[in-house]
């Protein structure tokens, strides 16, 4: 699903925010980035939804590559890319159910499509109650399934996150990494960035860590019950 063969990036500043990166994700597989505020996380993901491009190497996206994808075709792979932020980023004079929704209108999907999409995603991540509220009326983590909700209402077969439990108490990101975890269980490959060490060794899955650019590090964790067993 995603490849990065010997990527740099080099920002005008001089700062280098990935030096000779390479790794393959699979179709269906679920990893974690981790490292110091700086490391490359944000970077990398930027690269992936072409936010930003690469200096040297390429990056690739269910085969496709995308370093020298022209500006009319970035629409088309993005539709392919659900991103969740830290900060949500919702509309706040929206309801949920309209939140949610953007994405398919702005695809143009039909009304009676796009009803039934939302209506699903709000489902998945236990607030098909709340849609006609509105975001403030929310509590954090309630916010944060929103904006899962909305990334995933395309039902994209890449879901990126940008350390979405950043702004969350120890078992609500536990919740939000499950919903991850089910999202995976469905075939939805899943890259997240976090600095929450504590929270990735909840889950047995792959864990790439950067520092200064550079991975120096790709293994699969290990989760604390296996741990304890031994």
């Amino acid at each position: 699903m995603i490849r990065f063969d010997h990527v740099s990036k080099r920002y005008p500043s001089g700062h280098e925010g990935l030096n000779n990166v390479s790794f393959h994700l699979k179709d269906g597989e679920m990893a974690f980035l981790t490292g110091h505020s700086g490391a490359g996380k944000s970077t990398l993901l930027k690269l992936i939804a072409i936010i930003e491009r690469s200096t040297r190497g390429n990056v690739y996206v269910a085969g496709k590559i995308l370093t020298n994808s022209k500006r009319h075709q970035i629409p088309e792979i993005r539709r392919n890319i659900g991103i969740v932020f830290q900060n949500n980023s919702l509309l706040t004079d929206r309801s949920v159910f309209h939140n949610v929704a953007l994405p398919l209108v702005i695809a143009g999907y039909r009304h009676q499509e796009i009803g039934r999409r939302v209506r699903a995603s709000l489902d998945k991540v236990g607030l098909l109650s709340r849609e006609t509220s509105l975001p403030l009326t929310l509590s954090t983590g309630e916010q944060q399934r929103v904006g899962i909700a909305r990334a995933v209402v395309n039902r994209p077969p890449l879901l990126l996150a940008d350390e979405p439990t950043g702004n969350l108490d120890p078992e609500l990101s536990k919740e939000v990494m499950l919903l991850f975890q089910q999202f995976k269980q469905v075939g939805v490959t899943v890259l997240i960035a976090t600095h929450d060490l504590s929270l990735v060794s909840e889950f047995g899955e792959r864990c790439l860590a950067l520092e200064n650019g550079r991975i120096i590090s790709d293994k699969n964790s290990f989760k604390r019950d296996r741990i304890k067993s031994h």
